[in-house]
């Protein structure tokens, strides 16, 4: 039984904690609210900022992977993250604990095709350049052998409570038969992630050496169109298909004069206006991972929302 440290307590970090405790390994997650997380067997919460890079350095002494599940506030990534991706780094090569970082693919830009971890990173914009600098870093930390690092890249997330395109409130307004408003084409083709499957690969990548120094996506169902994604939802909840349109550029652009996250959204809204497309085949063959059935995904957004089902 080893130890593992775990950064944040949403959706990924939570799933990825239960994943390792249920491992029988020895579990520390860290937030800074740790008091307000929701409890998980056998695991250790400790509460401090982990852009203290002396701090986080003290809590993975003798730690095997630490795992970097933190989302700092959307909005506030280009001023959050680099600090935070700088403690982290540090954490790692002072403890030698592999660091395993939860990402995504803003970091790719706009695309014309399918997107593979061999794609080159050529972000469009803040939040896409803040995610590429800290994976360039860590990668030259590890070819420089000072860490050993590995990341997990998934597309948007789809799942209750989790924060994306597609979220709660759009679930809710879908199953009772309300208009869903949504970013881009309504219909371009999008890759969608499972929070669970994030949590299963940063497992597996965090002891495999064959992931470190490289980058891996997440196993993912086909692509859907976000008005598929609408239809398909109210389908297996038993409800008549929600109207679905998108919200134009102007509108968007009102909208976020109020909104500081919408304001944010703005800077990749292409990634809605054509086709979105993981391509996850490394992944299936190297470690044999799978995707959470589509169908299982969409009965558990619709049984987080009774009233309208």
């Amino acid at each position: 039984m080893g130890k593992h440290v775990v950064v944040g307590a949403g959706p990924v970090g939570s799933a990825t904690a239960r994943l390792l405790a249920e491992r029988g390994e020895q579990v520390v997650v860290v937030t800074r609210t740790a008091a307000s997380a929701a409890p998980l067997d056998g695991v250790q919460r400790l509460r401090l900022d982990a852009s203290d890079a002396q701090a986080l350095a003290a809590a993975a002494e003798g730690a095997e992977v630490l795992y970097n599940c933190a989302n700092p506030q959307y909005h506030r990534w280009p001023e959050a993250w680099p600090p935070l991706a700088a403690a982290l780094l540090a954490a790692a090569e002072h403890s030698g604990a592999v660091l395993a970082t939860v990402s995504n693919l803003y970091g790719y830009g706009a695309v014309d095709g399918p997107m593979s971890p061999d794609t080159p990173l050529r972000p469009v914009s803040a939040k896409g350049e803040v995610r590429a600098a800290m994976w360039r870093d860590a990668l030259a930390a590890h070819e420089a052998g000072r860490v050993r690092a590995t990341e997990v890249r998934g597309s948007d997330y789809l799942a209750p409570n989790a924060v994306g395109m597609l979220d709660d409130r759009a679930f809710s307004r879908a199953l009772a038969g309300r208009t869903v408003q949504v970013i881009g084409d309504p219909d371009a083709p999008h890759s969608w992630t499972a929070p669970q499957d994030v949590a299963r690969l940063l497992a597996v990548v965090g002891i495999d050496e064959r992931a470190w120094g490289r980058a891996w996506h997440v196993p993912s169902n086909p692509p859907r169109s976000q008005r598929q994604v609408v239809a398909e939802l109210c389908a297996a909840a038993g409800r008549p298909a929600a109207k679905v349109t998108g919200i134009p550029r102007p509108v968007l652009a009102l909208l976020g004069l109020a909104n500081p996250t919408i304001r944010a959204a703005r800077e990749t809204a292409y990634q809605f206006e054509r086709p979105f497309v993981l391509d996850d085949t490394a992944t299936r063959e190297t470690f044999g991972l799978a995707p959470t059935p589509w169908e299982d995904m969409l009965a558990g957004i619709a049984a987080a929302h009774p009233g309208q089902a």
